[in-house]
């Protein structure tokens, strides 16, 4: 008799694993503060404004002067995905493992770093970086244009700690070499990547890029900015469960002797200040 399973969620370890994966593979999760949310989410008190100190005389009244606090609403949003597999995969835990780890995982991933980065979202309390100013970037001059770049942000009182680039840009910035032919962003042919820009970390994701932005943005090839600024909460990580009983899409698993893999996460975003952030997008698409 065949043991069958309906809605039987996967050891705590799995989910932990999978959730592991999905912030490293999400370049926001990355580069943004993390926080733990309630389920109905949190207005999460930010400062908005620091204190001034002041030199005063022997003897002197000391000044007085306060930070400024406002709230911002961080809602978190459900992001789920159920992926199909065949009964060869139960017989074997190490090839359903790393179907797991090669699938759900990346697909969390890319659906939030979608959402903040080009939008629309999900709703009311979840931010996105669409509408940020956007600067060029092109092969002609990419030092040029990266300090350009690192100059709006500091012109925002930011400082540019963290740059999200699509693998379009790291092609780019891989091709760039100084006046002997030496490459500007990379040590050795043997790096992986663009791992520093200017002092900020580089996440590479594909999520980031977009053919035809909106409005008149174009291609858009990353995100630049003071993650500082960027927040993403979750309420309790990644819930992960296996069924054999389910429809799926028309699809009656036992029929077909699969089974499927759900995974859903809770998550919300929110930035203190859009200014801080620039959009990356081919020159030639800048007006």
């Amino acid at each position: 008799m065949t043991r069958a399973t309906a809605g039987v969620n996967l050891p705590e370890s799995v989910a932990n694993s999978i959730w592991a994966d999905a912030q490293t593979g999400s370049a926001v999760m990355s580069l943004a503060t993390q926080m733990v949310l309630p389920g109905n989410g949190v207005a999460v008190p930010l400062i908005t404004g620091d204190a001034t100190a002041s030199f005063v005389a022997e003897g002197a009244k000391k000044p007085t002067s306060d930070s400024t606090v406002d709230n911002k609403v961080i809602t978190p949003y459900k992001i789920a995905v159920i992926q199909r597999f065949t009964d060869e995969f139960r017989r074997d835990a190490n090839a359903l493992y790393e179907a797991l780890a090669a699938r759900l995982p990346n697909a969390l991933a890319r659906e939030f770093d979608r959402a903040v980065f080009h939008g629309p979202v999900p709703g009311s309390g979840f931010d996105t970086l669409a509408g940020v100013q956007a600067l060029g970037l092109d092969g002609t001059d990419a030092y040029a244009d990266l300090v350009a770049i690192d100059g709006a942000v500091a012109g925002a009182n930011g400082v540019l700690n963290g740059w999200a680039l699509a693998p379009r840009a790291k092609t780019l910035l891989n091709g760039a070499v100084d006046g002997n032919g030496r490459p500007l962003f990379l040590n050795s042919i043997a790096d992986n990547g663009v791992a520093n820009i200017l002092g900020g970390r580089v996440a590479i994701t594909p999520a980031v890029y977009r053919a035809d932005g909106a409005g008149d943005d174009g291609e858009v090839l990353g995100f630049a900015g003071d993650w500082t600024q960027a927040f993403y909460g979750t309420v309790e990580g990644v819930k992960v469960s296996m069924s054999d009983q389910a429809v799926v899409d028309g699809i009656s698993l036992w029929e077909h002797n699969m089974f499927a893999i759900r995974a859903e996460v809770e998550v919300g975003f929110a930035v203190r200040d859009e200014d801080k952030f620039v959009k990356i997008v081919g020159a030639n698409t800048v007006a």
